[in-house]
């Protein structure tokens, strides 16, 4: 693909690092001299030290053969003006990170793919990590819905049981999906059927619709304490 991002400090430096790896074609545009040195320097790249917000800079890197241009920068009113312009060149695809959740109407009303807030979704990850132990790792969706990684424990109520199994004893609701399984000695994940065993150590891939709340996590084994 032939990736436009726009800006290269913290949360662009990463993103530039995975799109040059994975063998796409990258140019970026950076504002800021040093950063934009820094990212010449770094990466296998075209780097522009140019202003995203005009179009002859867009021009520049080639937007009218982009595939895709995501606006990375820490400025709401930078990355809305990037995608205004990026429009204009019918990029297919248009994704900006927004860092104020006020801010995330204007985005989709102009028709851009977004990321609220990304330092908001570390804080809230680090403190999962801490106040859930048991959840390996927790994507949301929406509102209350998410999908998570936990390991079944030798003495969880699930383990043993089929998914059927655990279906008719009321463990796994309608609202919850059991993924995948990774299980030791297995080169690949399982894909989980109705008749699939789940056995203590495995590592479940589990979307639930109501979260991954203390009750839903006591199915795996996992005992915290439940909220008043």
């Amino acid at each position: 693909m032939y990736l436009i991002i726009i800006g290269a400090g913290d949360i662009g430096t990463p993103l530039i690092d995975i799109a040059t790896k994975s063998g796409n074609e990258v140019v970026v545009i950076e504002r800021n001299g040093t950063r934009a040195n820094r990212a010449a320097d770094q990466f296998d790249c075209m780097v522009l030290n140019a202003d995203a917000t005009t179009k002859d800079t867009l021009d520049d890197a080639g937007a009218g053969q982009a595939d895709a241009l995501i606006s990375t920068t820490d400025q709401d009113a930078t990355n809305v003006m990037t995608c205004l312009l990026a429009k204009e060149f019918e990029i297919p695809a248009i994704l900006s990170v927004v860092h104020n959740p006020e801010h995330m109407e204007l985005f989709k009303q102009i028709g851009v793919n977004t990321m609220e807030n990304p330092q908001q979704l570390i804080a809230e990850y680090l403190y999962r990590a801490v106040a859930r132990p048991a959840i390996v790792d927790y994507m949301r969706i929406g509102e209350d819905a998410e999908v998570f990684e936990t390991t079944v424990t030798e003495a969880a109520p699930i383990a043993g049981k089929t998914l059927q199994e655990a279906t008719e004893a009321g463990l796994l609701t309608h609202d919850m999906l059991v993924v995948a399984i990774e299980r030791e000695g297995n080169e690949h994940p399982i894909t989980p059927r109705g008749n699939t065993r789940i056995e203590g150590g495995d590592l479940l891939t589990v979307y639930s619709g109501v979260g991954a709340n203390p009750e839903i996590t006591d199915i795996f084994g996992h005992y915290e304490d439940h909220p008043e």
